[in-house]
């Protein structure tokens, strides 16, 4: 079974991925908190269309380090430069500050490439993920860039000691040249993943794929194998929306039939979890349930403060 059916190929957005603004109380006083911290979230930064809902559950995704990007992937709606923003050193205090005012249960940070810095950013990220540790107590999810594969760079990041590392392939090998900037190679994703593992064997790890830019389920199917000879524990598989016109047309809206049978595909190849559906992005509601049960099952809650 490839996953992926002959179903018709709808020429403008179907009905299931269709979702209503964000509003009400908590979203606008989530967002006047950030704004006034000048802090930027990939959930506004990347048009996420699952804004609402996360907020609303206690969850949400810092983007560090700046909104601009060295990297300039087809696919994505961050701003893109040579050089990025300055950095704030304050970030990590003002991060930290505000998961306590938004009363969040589970954060994930991220951040734009920053190709432009002597150490990419690493020691930023970290100071932000430390910071949040120790201030909030809560458990912390990074969805990391390449790093361009530094060992040194990603020695940082595990030393921080978050609870998850994610880092996407984004989409099949085929199509990565046409996706991604040509910086970030699909073989030096996967070296990213082997290295987390070798610096920490028992990290756990995380990767997405986007899916409807012309890839096979053959070719979706190698991806998983790839990711799980790398080690990863969770992989979420949703839908490529187009950003803007000047972005990556989409090939193909999958229907949540089709993310059902990609899902079961996918634990075949023994992942601890998979998240598929139309709307499901890397840090979709982050899998936290899980990846707590996870954790307290090896007696690791808060084992950050503790090695």
């Amino acid at each position: 079974m490839s996953g992926l059916s002959n179903a018709p190929r709808f020429t403008s957005k179907p009905s299931w991925l269709r979702v209503n603004l964000p509003t009400g109380e908590r979203y606008r006083f989530l967002k006047e908190t950030l704004s006034e911290r000048r802090l930027n979230t990939v959930c506004e930064e990347a048009r996420c269309p699952n804004v609402g809902e996360c907020w609303g559950g206690g969850t949400a995704t810092f983007m560090v380090l700046g909104d601009t990007c060295t990297r300039g992937c087809r696919f994505c709606a961050v701003k893109t430069q040579k050089r990025g923003t300055p950095v704030d050193p304050d970030e990590p205090a003002k991060v930290a500050e505000s998961i306590k005012l938004m009363d969040l249960e589970y954060v994930v940070i991220t951040s734009v490439d920053r190709d432009d810095l002597p150490d990419q950013g690493a020691r930023h990220f970290a100071d932000v993920i430390q910071t949040v540790k120790s201030e909030t107590g809560i458990l912390v999810e990074v969805l990391i860039p390449d790093f361009r594969a530094d060992e040194k760079a990603l020695q940082i990041i595990v030393d921080a000691k978050p609870d998850v590392v994610a880092h996407n392939v984004e989409t099949v090998r085929r199509l990565t040249p046409s996706v991604r900037d040509a910086r970030a190679t699909y073989d030096q994703s996967l070296r990213v993943l082997n290295t987390l593992k070798r610096l920490r064997s028992n990290l756990l790890t995380k990767s997405s794929l986007m899916v409807g830019l012309g890839e096979t389920g053959d070719e979706l199917k190698e991806a998983f194998g790839d990711l799980r000879r790398e080690g990863v524990n969770f992989l979420t598989l949703g839908q490529y929306l187009q950003p803007s016109q000047k972005h990556l047309d989409v090939v193909r809206y999958l229907t949540p039939e089709e993310f059902d049978r990609l899902a079961d595909m996918a634990r075949t190849f023994g992942f601890d979890y998979v998240a598929s559906g139309p709307l499901v992005r890397s840090s979709y509601r982050a899998g936290e349930f899980l990846v707590k049960s996870l954790l307290e099952k090896r007696g690791e809650v808060g084992y950050a403060d503790s090695k």
